[in-house]
């Protein structure tokens, strides 16, 4: 959960805030957040290959099995409300039977695999759904696996999404994930099933939601301008969706539990989601539309403070989470877990607004503004 860059958690860039630097007393006290922490990024690291491999062996059979792929292609674009997502009929036949070899639709899969927000989130539905099931006596590791496989494909569905209509990257393979998105979410939602009606439901309602942000997010590029703190409210709704929901459905949507991970997960997704915005505006060198930084430089006439008001919205934010965490039931088992890994949060945003002082942009990002 903490970004897209592994120089983050360099011991160099830990020591560099003061939220690194507790990660790395907590590393030399093996405190119990960093031990559980460390456990469950060892086992995500070492089940990352099978999960890929099931990915792929899972897709593979969706495609080669679809009587209907042009309708299964509209079906999608309908239920996203673009046309622009999709291939047109004369382009489906010979993109099907490339990706009807298993080593090229494992190539691409791990393309879309290769994001450290997945990486990351990977560790974090585990232990959630771990902790729920100590919570509630009942553990059942198909069922973990299913719910858990299920959510990171759904996240991972953003990734060839985002590339096709950013068109920054991967340019070559934009047809193929085109062919591949209807069936990485008809994959999700069967996983995602197996927690039963109302997991599923919660998720439907959550990919609703995450749908909307993306569309306010599409409208204000177009318009920068009509800005507002109400839209980008409406924008961050796929942060809040995404790991929100998928906190409920790792509590299996019970209560209490299932509404406090809701509340933890979605506004850490919501704080990394300001981090992401600083990370972006210095890679790109001008300041994300939209964004925080841009909400904030246009009310304020200045850049500066612009990036100075993200970071103070970052902190309102995971104060917020860690607010969550006080809602936990006192012999919950994993309340550490979630310290620790709201503390990488912090960690990650605090390094890159860091950066974003050293480097100097101000006058760049001035000049680059929306007018």
């Amino acid at each position: 959960m903490s970004g897209k860059d592994q120089s983050v958690v360099s011991k160099e860039a830990l020591m560099s805030t003061k939220s690194g630097k507790q990660i790395i007393k907590q590393g030399l006290f093996k405190s119990k957040g960093f031990r559980l922490f460390n456990q469950y990024k060892e086992e995500a690291e070492k089940e990352f290959p099978n999960f890929a491999d099931r990915f792929t062996d899972d897709l593979f059979r969706e495609i080669k099995s679809d009587p209907s792929p042009n309708s299964t292609q509209k079906e999608f674009a309908s239920e996203v409300g673009s046309e622009e997502i999709i291939l047109q009929e004369s382009e489906i036949g010979p993109i099907k039977s490339k990706l009807e070899n298993r080593d090229v639709l494992k190539d691409r899969v791990l393309r879309i695999l290769n994001s450290n927000f997945v990486k990351m989130t990977f560790p974090v539905f585990n232990a959630l759904y771990d902790a729920s099931a100590s919570y509630s006596g009942t553990s059942d590791p198909q069922m973990r696996q299913d719910l858990v496989d299920g959510h990171i494909i759904a996240i991972d569905l953003s990734e060839p999404m985002d590339r096709i209509v950013d068109k920054d990257e991967d340019l070559e393979y934009l047809d193929d994930y085109k062919l591949m998105n209807p069936y990485i979410l008809r994959l999700a939602r069967s996983k995602i099933a197996k927690g039963g009606a109302h997991v599923l439901e919660e998720f439907e309602e959550g990919f609703k939601d995450a749908r909307v942000g993306q569309y306010i997010d599409t409208k204000l590029k177009t318009d920068p301008r009509k800005i507002t703190e109400e839209k980008m409210n409406e924008c961050y709704k796929k942060y809040r969706a995404v790991m929100g929901t998928a906190g409920r459905n790792m509590a299996l949507g019970k209560n209490p539990l299932g509404e406090i991970f809701y509340l933890g997960m979605a506004r850490a997704a919501e704080s990394v989601g300001c981090g992401n915005e600083i990370e972006d505006s210095i890679k790109n060198k001008f300041v994300k539309v939209p964004s925080w930084p841009l909400y904030y430089s246009f009310l304020t006439n200045d850049v500066k403070k612009g990036f100075d008001f993200t970071m103070k919205k970052s902190e309102l934010y995971l104060s917020d989470a860690r607010l969550a965490l006080e809602l936990l039931p006192k012999e919950f088992a994993h309340t550490e877990f979630l310290e620790f890994l709201f503390l990488t949060v912090e960690h990650y945003n605090q390094y890159w607004y860091n950066q974003l002082n050293k480097v100097n942009l101000w006058s760049e990002f001035s000049a680059n503004l929306p007018k």
